[in-house]
């Protein structure tokens, strides 16, 4: 069958693929099913005419929210570059719940116990959207982020930053250029929000990768290239971030800053200054205590002293096979 497009799901999950597949631009040929580690996998899927082929590599994880695979692209020479697929199932939205239980569903009981039943519910496609992203190619980075590993809490003082975590960061090539192009217009310019053009205190304000277009979940990226990293960011500066942020995001989408969760992260995921601007009624992933910190405890705590994070420590979390964690294994500090 040449190349294959191999899709794994859980048996719970319905997803409809007639047609063609959104991302990669694959027209079925023939499916075949079979079991695997609890999950149905569905193979035949080949990319028409010249170009790409896509393979399995392996299947990474099935969690509650996303599901995500690892494949290997092999180019027309021959080599294999790695892809991650990340699917979600997108929320129910209220006007569609009617239109999803009367327009031709099908509707197959599985269990019924006095006033109690539980059925399978099939909706038609149009109503089975499914967010897919694409992270291709992939770097080892990448993979291992979406990797399931053991994680260690980390408490890094002063100390432990300037001899161990600065060190690290520094010796590293963390590739952001994907903010950049943001900042700079050259990719998701029909996506900002709302922008401040102002050199020193400006920012764009563009969705975040995880937003399905219903509930707000928002990035804040100023213009100035500096990472929060150095555990010193000037205090007027992050206030500003909080109130034209939050102006913003109140007007576009009518939501009080009562009702948003505006925090930074510690480790982020890359190493220049941004802030998150998320629902409270939305389960965000990374809003977790051992990551988030919200702005406004962080503007109050360099109000009472201006070298606050300088002076405490700080928890945070790293994957097993993280370098980090192996740098403070090293120096003795896990």
């Amino acid at each position: 069958m040449g190349s294959r497009f191999l899709l794994c799901f859980r048996a719970n999950v319905s997803l409809f693929l007639d047609g063609c597949c959104p991302v990669w631009g694959w027209t079925k040929g023939g499916v075949c099913t079979q079991e695997l580690r609890g999950c149905k996998v569905v193979t035949g899927w080949r990319r028409s005419g010249p170009g790409l082929k896509l393979s399995t590599q392996h299947w990474i994880r099935v969690c509650q929210r996303l599901y995500l695979f690892l494949f290997q692209v092999t180019g027309p020479s021959g080599e294999g570059t790695d892809a991650v697929v990340i699917l979600e199932k997108t929320p129910f939205q209220e006007e569609k719940v009617l239109e999803l239980l009367k327009k031709h569903t099908k509707l197959e009981l599985q269990m019924r116990n006095d006033i109690y039943s539980t059925y399978h519910l099939y909706p038609p496609p149009e109503l089975s959207e499914i967010k897919t992203t694409v992270v291709y190619p992939a770097t080892e980075k990448h993979l291992q982020k979406y990797l399931r590993q053991e994680v260690r809490l980390i408490r890094e003082t002063w100390e432990d930053y300037k001899n161990i975590t600065l060190p690290f960061i520094q010796s590293q090539s963390f590739s952001i250029q994907w903010v950049y192009n943001i900042l700079e217009k050259k990719a998701e310019a029909d996506r900002i929000i709302h922008e401040n053009p102002d050199p020193c205190n400006g920012f764009v304000l563009v969705p975040d990768f995880k937003w399905n277009q219903n509930q707000v979940c928002l990035l804040l990226l100023p213009w100035k290239r500096k990472e929060l990293i150095d555990r010193s960011a000037e205090k007027i500066f992050v206030i500003l971030l909080l109130i034209d942020g939050g102006e913003a995001v109140a007007k576009r989408f009518g939501v009080p800053g009562s009702q948003l969760r505006v925090y930074l992260h510690y480790q982020p995921s890359y190493y220049h200054l941004h802030v998150h601007f998320t629902a409270l009624g939305y389960d965000a992933p990374g809003s977790s205590v051992e990551r988030a910190h919200l702005l406004a405890d962080v503007i109050d705590n360099l109000a009472m002293d201006s070298m606050y994070y300088q002076k405490r420590a700080l928890t945070f979390a790293l994957r097993a096979d993280e370098l980090l964690l192996k740098k403070f294994q090293e120096a003795g500090r896990v």
